[in-house]
């Protein structure tokens, strides 16, 4: 072939290359915009100095039994995951704050220190303060159980006592998934973020939650009581992305500071689990935080908010000082997920 016509092939493959990201990237943009119109703001936007949070505050209620909580949901989640198994388990019982987390669902990103567990509980402090809460007992789920780790320490008079539920917290061996450090490089991170991380991530919603949970059945409403598809939005993505590929170096660092907690403190995990190592990161915690109350249930995979909200609610009466016997609580939930058997596609 002459030289000037394999210049011609490659003018040509490289056009066809532009021409579908330009296509990738009308599509992500259409259905970033629909996605938003079917999981509009469900709260407040609240202003912590310069960007925004999104969250949704539920005031303390007369006859309240418990203190205030806080729920800080995991990675390539929203606020409305933790709102939705535990708004109704506690409604009446205590004032309750579930909140986007920087750059996710609703949020803003605010600046660079949110791309770690440090910058992001600043700013859930900050949130709490503008909303008149002094001290919390602090609900965080997966990689949420960083930020409530790192809220404790940098917070500990806000800290009323803490709840881990299938923590991230500790370092691990390996890495992350190839997407996430792939989604987090400048700029070809955003060049995959607008154009490819939408429609591959459609076809995995389902399939991806299932594998969360098992194997527990994951809820029939869970996609869309949940939205999980928020996540996928070209920001969302890039910002879950840059969360992730932070976490291990940030927890290899503050991780040996966990001793400095004191507060009463119970920890929910699985020997199911296929998204953390329970072994390392849970055990991990009740070794580091003096007096931790750890609770490995058998056949309980990533979802114990779900899956064993009754238990976590238990777990919240007991770090809130109330009567409750955590291990018969434990059982009560083994028992109910011990014919689970969901599979993960």
């Amino acid at each position: 072939m002459p030289p000037f016509s394999i210049r011609v092939v490659v003018l040509i493959a490289f056009a066809l290359i532009v021409f579908l990201l330009i296509g990738l990237a009308l599509w992500t943009y259409v259905k970033a915009a629909e996605i938003e119109k079917r999981f509009p703001p469900a709260g407040e936007m609240i202003d912590v100095g310069g960007y925004a949070l999104h969250a949704v505050h539920v005031p303390r209620p007369a006859g309240a039994d418990l203190p205030a909580l806080v729920f800080i949901h995991g990675a390539s989640g929203n606020l409305l995951d933790q709102m939705k198994p535990f708004r109704p388990a506690l409604e009446g019982r205590a004032e309750m704050l579930f909140i986007d987390r920087p750059g996710h669902g609703w949020s803003q990103r605010g600046g660079a220190a949110n791309a770690t567990p440090d910058g992001q509980a600043a700013a859930i402090a900050r949130a709490m303060e503008i909303k008149g809460i002094s001290q919390a007992i602090v609900i965080g789920h997966s990689f949420g159980a960083a930020i409530a780790a790192s809220f404790a320490l940098e917070y500990p008079q806000m800290t009323a006592g803490l709840v881990f539920l299938a923590p991230a917290t500790h370092p691990w061996p390996g890495g992350v998934s190839w997407y996430y450090d792939l989604a987090s490089m400048p700029v070809i991170g955003s060049v995959f973020a607008h154009t490819l991380a939408l429609p591959a991530g459609m076809t995995r919603l389902e399939s991806g939650s299932a594998c969360v949970f098992a194997p527990n059945p994951t809820p029939d409403d869970y996609i869309t009581a949940t939205a999980p598809a928020l996540v996928l939005r070209p920001a969302a993505f890039r910002n879950n992305a840059i969360d992730v590929a932070n976490l291990k170096p940030y927890v290899t660092t503050v991780s040996s500071r966990y001793s400095e907690i004191k507060v009463p403190t119970v920890i929910i995990t699985g020997d199911s689990d296929s998204v953390v190592l329970a072994h390392i990161h849970s055990e991990g915690l009740a070794r580091d935080i003096e007096d931790a109350k750890l609770l490995w249930l058998k056949n309980l995979g990533h979802k114990p908010d779900h899956v064993t909200t009754e238990l976590a609610v238990r777990a919240i009466e007991r770090v809130a000082g109330l009567d409750v016997d955590l291990a018969a609580a434990a059982r009560k939930a083994e028992a109910a997920i011990a014919d689970d058997h969901a599979t993960c596609p």
